[in-house]
């Protein structure tokens, strides 16, 4: 970093600084002051250092000082908060590492510098970008009565300001807020990406997003055939792109102010995607961590639902959402997956008017109330709607399924696996689709729209647990297959299906009636099967029902338990 020397001829703000109790105010980090005078809350700061004490010193008056891996009591300390209180520095911010901060204080005020601690666990790199977007918007003009970090009120506020609808957008394309004044004209394409949360092309691939990215401040984006001029700035924090604003043109004559103002808001943009990342990071680790302990660790559930206010009186179900890719761990399934949770969080918010759902591995969990007696038609139509919208995600299909609802929060673990267990029955119905040429469709369910199925494979579990299947005449037919590359599996399950019907069976194996009757008996004769037996009927139909609903599961469902 550069000499910086800071020569404040006015106590009053001036371009690129601000008093260090704004800078406090506007950063919320938790730093903790040890030793707050008016004196020093009071004291101006132009830029931020990232100290290295074997690095030739600088000027650093007015500079806030970050304290990189030092500790109270070393000499390189000892030496820092000297240098800085003679070269009036604004403050120095150390990790307290099990420092007392009555130490701390008292070397502080000797020293006569400001002493900010930080939390043990804060990211340096992070409180860096905070603490010089701190200093650019505390000196830039406020919008009064936007919280930090609301991104939505915040994109209320500039689209007051420069009278176009405002989108706030992620370097991956994101929606993070957009703008709701009634009266302000949108198009098409303002409309299908504030639905979605998402942009239609990428980022790294759109030209218009390229250009705003290499502008050094705000700029016109002329209009297409598909939609209407735009103005854009890329907002970014201590050379880190944080992501971009986006304005429907208010026309020629508020276009020029328009550009100004949003000029004049960068740093406080700034500031405001920075709080609203590092909110979002919490929350969504804050969420997953409640929604994981409400559905698998029955003994605490009742504390993460008061944390998340959860009623259970009225009923409770868990959904299980993914989308069914080939393959997964690709940037393009991270991307996808992320955006169908916005997509789950939006439907949710309209529908329940409020959501619960965080990302556990692949797959999302969702927590649906269930108000009144038509609550499973309700959850239906959430699932639907989510599907409906799929479409803009990714070209993969939806899978999605609610599980039963419950009235005791101990009994929610049950909604889960219920969920859990349909999702990988549609996943397998999918991927038989899929090997069949037909076309991919979001693919949403209640568990008890495929009871039977999901019960058979239940069925199926407990006989290969209790090892009723390991020498049967099922297996027995397989490993022959096997052996001899014969296919009296298919022979015995289209006999089943068909309920013995030969024309039948022959159409569906596409071969002559005298073929299946040899087939069959080479069949009954082979294995010494009595296909006229109905119990020995019953069990071979329900081993191999199992069978075709196990293995499948195993193959696609493995990707759910692994998630």
């Amino acid at each position: 970093m550069d000499a910086h020397s800071s020569d404040f001829s006015d106590p009053a703000h001036e371009l690129g600084t601000a008093r260090l109790a704004e800078c406090l105010e506007f950063m919320q980090a938790d730093l903790v002051h040890v030793n707050p005078t008016q004196q020093n809350l009071q004291a101006l700061v132009s830029d931020v250092l990232m100290y290295d004490p074997l690095d030739e010193w600088i000027n650093v008056e007015g500079r806030i000082i970050l304290a990189v891996g030092m500790t109270y009591g070393s000499a390189d300390f000892d030496q820092l908060l000297h240098r800085a209180a003679n070269s009036q520095a604004a403050a120095v911010i150390i990790k307290a590492r099990g420092t007392h901060m009555e130490q701390l204080r008292a070397a502080a005020m000797s020293n006569g510098v400001a002493v900010l601690v930080a939390p043990r666990d804060a990211d340096w790199t992070r409180l860096v970008a905070l603490a010089r977007a701190s200093v650019m918007g505390a000196s830039a003009d406020s919008v009064s009565g936007v919280r930090l970090g609301d991104l939505y009120a915040f994109a209320n506020a500039v689209a007051s300001i420069t009278s176009g609808a405002t989108s706030i957008v992620d370097p991956l394309g994101r929606v993070l807020g957009y703008s709701t004044l009634p009266g302000q004209p949108i198009d098409e394409l303002r409309r299908v990406t504030t639905l979605a949360l998402q942009e239609t092309t990428p980022p790294a691939f759109d030209v218009d997003f390229k250009a705003v990215y290499a502008a050094s401040g705000a700029l016109l984006i002329p209009s297409t055939d598909e939609g209407v001029s735009r103005i854009a700035l890329a907002v970014r924090a201590g050379g880190e792109l944080l992501g971009t604003i986006w304005i429907i043109d208010p026309g020629q004559d508020k276009a020029g102010a328009a550009l100004e103002a949003l000029d004049r808001m960068a740093p406080l943009a700034g500031l405001h995607m920075l709080h609203a990342r590092s909110a979002l990071d919490f929350g969504e680790r804050r969420n997953g961590d409640l929604i994981r302990t409400l559905i698998d660790d029955p003994a605490h559930a009742s504390f993460a639902a008061a944390q998340l206010g959860l009623d259970v009186e009225q009923g409770l179900a868990v959904a299980a959402l993914t989308i069914a890719r080939p393959e997964t761990g690709s940037l393009d399934s991270v991307r996808e997956i992320q955006r169908l949770l916005h997509l789950v969080t939006t439907v949710s918010n309209v529908q329940f008017k409020t959501s619960h759902s965080a990302l556990l591995g692949s797959v999302i969990y969702a927590i649906f109330p269930s108000p009144g007696f038509d609550a499973r038609a309700l959850h239906r139509r959430v699932l639907q709607e989510i599907g409906a919208y799929a479409h803009t995600i990714s070209p993969h299909p939806l899978i999605a399924a609610v599980g039963s609802i419950s009235h005791k929060l101990e009994r929610l673990s049950e909604s889960r696996n219920e969920a859990l267990e349909a999702l990988e029955y549609l996943l397998n119905r999918e991927a038989v689709a899929g090997k069949r040429g037909q076309r991919a469709a979001p693919s949403v369910a209640l568990y008890e729209d495929h009871v039977i199925p999901l019960n058979l494979m239940k069925v199926g579990k407990f006989m290969a647990e209790q090892g009723l299947a390991v020498d049967d005449d099922v297996a027995a037919i397989a490993r022959y297959d096997v052996k001899n590359q014969t296919e009296y599996i298919d022979t015995l399950r289209a006999f089943l299906h068909s309920n013995g019907n030969v024309s039948r069976m022959a159409a569906n194996l596409h071969v002559h009636n005298n073929t299946v009757r040899y087939r069959i008996t080479q069949l009954t004769k082979t294995f010494a099967l009595d296909l006229e037996d109905p119990q020995q009927r019953l069990w071979l139909w329900l081993r191999l029902t199992t069978l075709d609903l196990s293995t499948r599961s195993t193959l696609r469902g493995m990707r759910v338990r692994e998630l």
